[in-house]
């Protein structure tokens, strides 16, 4: 049965957002003048070609995520800065996970990562200064997210919708989200524009959605005409994310929060040498530390015990958990102006990772002996490339580009399981999978073909790749056979087209492939519970998935009205299913055995609508409507089952207010209904129960910024202000529709948040 909350259905009114788009633009079109490039400040970002470039002439769907909105907007985190970005989405479930027990990992992986257009996980590539960020690994009750970041070192997030593989390898699937630090340059100027030779920006917040406060403090210096210098370090401290719950009883009854305590560190550190106008090489040092321990109250037997008196046996009396992670990174990354024939700019990289992240768990049982679960998981990361790129002026109007280059990365992943009292016939310490290293090397180009009205960008790239197991200890025995490697290869294709077919009106259209390598895990993963005659099987003979994505825009850049609407249809091939049932009969003599493997193929198709609309002065101030629809659908081909991982259509719709001293908006967002035909219970939940629905819900948020000087801003926001009920649907994928703790799983209420930030 769904849950009994329902709303009507909202797909009726799908077409809203473009007929009303369409009414601006024609308003726009006939008062209206294309925008005067020199007037109006155009975003440069580096993830649609590799190489600095204005958004606007690149023919994809890119967004773009500034340090201003994510002050604005109280962006506390990476969930909080594509809240408003259609079909974009950040998994979090609440802190509800059990330290033993199959596929009980509910919030142990934070802020999971980001999905794009109904995909998600690894499937998305995510950089962070060009350099890759940990996977995620999900194995079992365990569960290790990719939210090793701090909002507080970004100056701004660039997310590139569609395959990207086609210049950045394995992993762009879905898409690509490139976090981009600060650098010694943001901060070495004035209020009024004038150049210093010291700068920073001091900054403190408090939300109240999670009682979290930070405080965060950057300084730069300029040593020299030719040497520059950054350093940023801060802390944030937060307990649980708030619900709407009510029931605060200490066991599994509760739907309030579970007591939690979170603690943050980070540190950025960058050092720009430029020792003429030819060459420039910047040197980073990243470290972000993340802390959490949670008082499980939630899994907590409800008394007096009930049950036989093996089930009273095994009640947990008490369960807590404690995770940490950090991540390490050191980069070199240098530009030569050389002016060849071969090339006009080189740009050399070179960077290594470490990523480390451990989860301890205690759980107290009535009379059976207690349980301790720790585990480690850790990736370490060598990258290097090289990149060349050629202007060349051709006649008759034309110009190209080429940029091409090699890369190389190779990463070892290792993994370990201890504790007390394992499950039979476990023996601790364990692996799940061997030490392995995971490597790829890749060959790329690309060529823009541009004049006044027409850019055509054809690209390709060819990856070869890796896993290999570097040793078996600790794995086999106690695994039935010894791992095995793999390795193969992938070709990847783009084209892209832009044509303006009038001064602030331009059509685009690409065409891209992507493709995921399998993962160590995924290829060599195991685990064997005689207890409840389960085995997990390694499959080494995996393939890479693949995608292929079809996109076609418009994009108008006037005065008044900026907007991009863009339709797409991606199809994908050999998509990796997890643990997906092979036989058995669940006995002692003949155990179920799950194994990954390639099955499904799926289609993917939607639009989506964003924009600003600047209504001109009124009232002592301007006024203007930042807007964002996003709608998609997924389907298993094989099937014909609705692809569950698809987000609800999701609209925001803004009214902002802006003088020289104070800013305000209001946001509304309608998050649509997931409805039981949209979703593949069979993939989420175990037959014969059926996976819970979510009802439509509209909310409304408040946000301002007062100006008391130049260089000091306070901002404010209340979220929710209505306190509205709701759930996110990536949030309760895999929640049954009998669950009787439904509500643990909404978002906080009314919640305010407060920061003042000084410049200097």
């Amino acid at each position: 049965m769904p849950h009994p909350l329902r709303t009507r259905r909202p797909s009726r009114h799908a077409l809203l957002p473009l007929a009303w788009l369409a009414c601006l633009a024609c308003q726009a079109n006939a008062q209206d003048k294309p925008t005067n490039a020199a007037a109006t400040l155009r975003e440069v970002v580096v993830s649609g070609s590799r190489s600095e470039q204005l958004g606007d002439e690149l023919p994809v769907s890119l967004d773009v995520v500034n340090q201003q909105e994510a002050e604005f907007s109280q962006m506390q985190d990476i969930r909080d800065a594509v809240r408003d970005l259609p079909n974009l989405s950040v998994p979090r479930g609440p802190s509800r996970f059990a330290i033993t027990g199959p596929a009980r990992s509910t919030g142990r992986d934070g802020n999971a990562g980001f999905q794009i257009r109904g995909l998600g996980g690894n499937r998305v590539l995510m950089l962070v200064d060009g350099v890759r960020v940990p996977h995620s690994y999900i194995f079992g009750s365990n569960a290790f997210g990719r939210d090793y970041l701090s909002m507080d070192l970004l100056k701004r997030l660039e997310v590139l919708r569609g395959p990207s593989s086609a210049l950045y390898g394995s992993d762009g699937l879905a898409g690509l989200v490139n976090l981009i630090t600060h650098e010694p340059a943001d901060f070495l100027h004035s209020s009024t524009g004038e150049a210093t030779s010291l700068g920073g920006r001091i900054s403190t917040a408090w939300s109240g959605d999670d009682r979290g406060r930070g405080l965060s403090a950057t300084v730069a210096g300029r040593a020299s005409d030719s040497v520059q210098w950054l350093l940023t370090a801060s802390g944030h401290r937060a307990h649980g994310l708030q619900t709407r719950g009510d029931i605060d009883t200490p066991d599994t009854r509760r739907t309030t929060a579970n007591p939690q305590h979170d603690r943050d560190t980070a540190l950025l550190g960058k050092l720009v040498f430029q020792p003429d106008g030819w060459q420039k090489h910047v040197f980073t040092l990243e470290q972000v530390d993340k802390e959490s321990s949670v008082n499980l109250l939630s899994s907590r037997a409800p008394l007096p015990l009930g049950g036989t008196p093996a089930q009273q046996a095994a009640a947990v009396m008490d369960e807590r958990a404690e995770s940490t992670s950090t991540r390490q990174r050191l980069t070199w990354d240098a530009r030569y102006q050389i002016n060849t024939a071969l090339a006009n700019e080189v740009r050399t990289v070179l960077g290594v990772q470490r990523a480390s992240a451990r989860q301890l768990g205690t759980s107290d049982l009535y009379r059976n002996p207690d349980r301790v679960r720790d585990v480690f998981y850790e990736e370490t990361t060598w990258q290097a490339g090289i990149q060349a790129s050629q202007s060349t002026s051709l006649d008759n109007g034309w110009a190209r580009k080429l940029t091409y280059g090699l890369d190389y990365q190779s990463a070892d992943l290792s993994n370990l399981y201890t504790g007390v009292n394992p499950l039979p016939p476990e023996v601790f310490p364990l692996k799940r999978f061997p030490d392995t290293r995971e490597s790829g090397s890749a060959l790329y180009a690309q060529s823009e073909w541009m004049n006044e009205r027409w850019s055509i960008v054809p690209g390709v790239r060819l990856d070869w790749f890796a896993v290999d197991v570097r040793t078996q200890e600790g794995f086999y025995p106690p695994a039935k056979r010894p791992a095995r490697s793999l390795s193969g290869s992938a070709v990847s294709p783009k084209l892209g087209v832009m044509y303006q077919v009038r001064p602030g009106w331009s059509l685009f259209g690409n065409y891209a492939g992507g493709f995921r390598a399998p993962s160590a895990y995924q290829v060599n993963g195991y685990y064997e519970n005689l207890a409840e005659h389960v085995v997990i099987a390694p499959n080494p003979n995996l393939r890479p998935e693949k995608s292929r994505n079809l996109e076609l825009g418009l994009r108008t850049r006037l005065n008044r009205l900026q907007a991009d609407v863009a339709v797409f249809s991606g199809r994908f091939s050999q998509l990796i299913q997890e643990q997906r049932f092979i036989s058995g009969a669940g006995t002692l003599a003949d155990p179920k055995v799950f194994q990954t493997v390639n099955i499904d193929q799926a289609r993917i198709h939607g639009f989506e609508v964003k924009g600003h609309y600047d209504w001109g002065l009124w009232a002592g101030g301007r006024w203007g409507t930042p807007f964002s629809y996003g709608q998609a659908r997924g389907k298993n081909t094989l099937t014909g089952t609705p692809l569950s991982s698809v987000e609800p259509a999701k609209l925001s719709l803004g009214l902002d207010y802006q003088t020289a001293t104070w800013s305000t908006r209001l946001v509304v967002r309608h998050h649509a209904a997931k409805r039981a035909q949209d979703i593949d219970s069979s993939e989420t939940v175990k037959a014969p129960k059926v996976q819970i629905t979510v009802p439509a819900a509209t909310t409304l948020d408040w946000f301002a910024q007062w100006r008391l000087r130049k260089d000091v801003r306070l901002n404010v926001g209340i979220v929710n202000l209505t306190n509205r009920k709701y759930w996110m649907w990536s949030d309760v994928r895999g929640l049954e529709s009998s669950s009787t703790v439904a509500d643990a799983y909404t978002q906080p209420g009314r919640s305010a948040q407060l920061s003042l930030v000084v410049d200097f």
